[in-house]
């Protein structure tokens, strides 16, 4: 199997490319073929199968005919600038999380006889404000943010593609991964991840939101347990309906801390700064705070049960704390 992974360089990216290097896909043929597309360096890997690495901007004429054109047997579309910058830069978010993703999809039209399998990271940014207690997965999609609704027209267009026989695919909508290792991006949500990882690193971090707020995650171990699990799956069983909510942990900033204190002292916790930012406040308001994924949990999609498991997989996954 060719496996073709847009986005490879970035945090998801990389996880699942070491994943697929380590264990493959379960139940099915083996990788025999990797090539990793971004437009940042990817790390080195160690595979038993060749691992090819590509640089470019998808958006780009031409660019998604060149990749596909080795007509790879599944394709994990990760690549996307993230809400906060799509927010800031219209024209660079649509060109970026929706122009390219057209482009790749009319590429695999365009090869007759070739309908690869397609999996496609969404976001819980498609929905907005108001909200119910917790959304159902037959909750409508009324987003605010340029990005969410970037990622709103990219599910219609996969499920179209897939309806039309012209390629297998599903969208993932991903809660807020946290806690994301690295440094701090643009991305809004950023902060979430920002007050953990940091003081976990002996850093200062900003919180730029009341303790109040609530939202949905899920660990980058979680999130690429989804790709995985959906790489494996029969997509059939999903009839038209091609996205799904991925299942996560709904709990406050409050919440968030409070883990961070049990697992990790009141030191480190004594490291956020409360800064409020009316912008992020903004933004975050009319974010979803709680899920029911029935759909996803039927089909055994399973994530965290509490944050300080979230807490304890980044710690496991990404460093070690000093011995007390």
């Amino acid at each position: 199997m060719h496996v073709l992974v847009i986005g490879a360089g970035g945090m998801l990216g990389v996880k699942l490319v070491k994943r697929l290097a380590r264990d493959g896909i379960p139940g099915q043929p083996a990788v025999t073929r990797l090539t990793r597309f971004d437009f940042v360096p990817s790390p080195d890997v160690s595979a038993s199968f060749p691992v090819d690495t590509l640089a470019g901007d998808l958006s780009a004429p031409g660019k998604a005919a060149e990749l596909i054109a080795k007509r790879p047997d599944l394709i994990v579309h990760l690549a996307a600038i993230v809400s906060g910058e799509a927010e800031k830069d219209f024209d660079k978010g649509y060109r970026i999380n929706l122009a390219a993703t057209q482009n790749l999809l009319e590429a695999i039209r365009g090869q007759i006889g070739y309908k690869p399998k397609f999996i496609f990271t969404s976001s819980i940014a498609v929905f907005g404000a108001p909200f119910p207690d917790a959304i159902a997965d037959d909750f409508f999609t009324t987003p605010l943010t340029s990005y969410g609704t970037q990622k709103a027209i990219a599910e219609l267009l996969i499920s179209d593609y897939s309806r039309r026989g012209f390629l297998d695919g599903m969208s993932l909508r991903m809660p807020t991964v946290c806690v994301r290792p690295g440094k701090p991006n643009l991305a809004a949500s950023g902060f979430f991840s920002n007050i953990i990882r940091e003081p976990l690193n002996g850093l200062p971090a900003v919180l730029p939101v009341p303790d109040s707020v609530r939202h949905w995650h899920a660990s980058p171990r979680a999130a690429t347990g989804f790709l995985v699990q959906a790489a494996a799956m029969d997509l059939s069983v999903l009839g038209n309906r091609r996205t799904l909510t991925m299942p996560g942990l709904s709990c406050t900033v409050a919440e968030q801390i409070e883990a961070l204190r049990r697992v990790a002292g009141n030191d480190v916790v004594a490291l956020i700064r409360r800064e409020p930012d009316e912008t992020i406040m903004k933004i975050v308001a009319g974010w979803p705070r709680n899920f029911a994924p029935e759909r996803a949990l039927a089909l055994g999609f399973r994530s965290e049960a509490t944050f300080d498991d979230i807490i304890t997989a980044h710690i496991e996954d990404e460093l070690t704390l000093p011995a007390s």
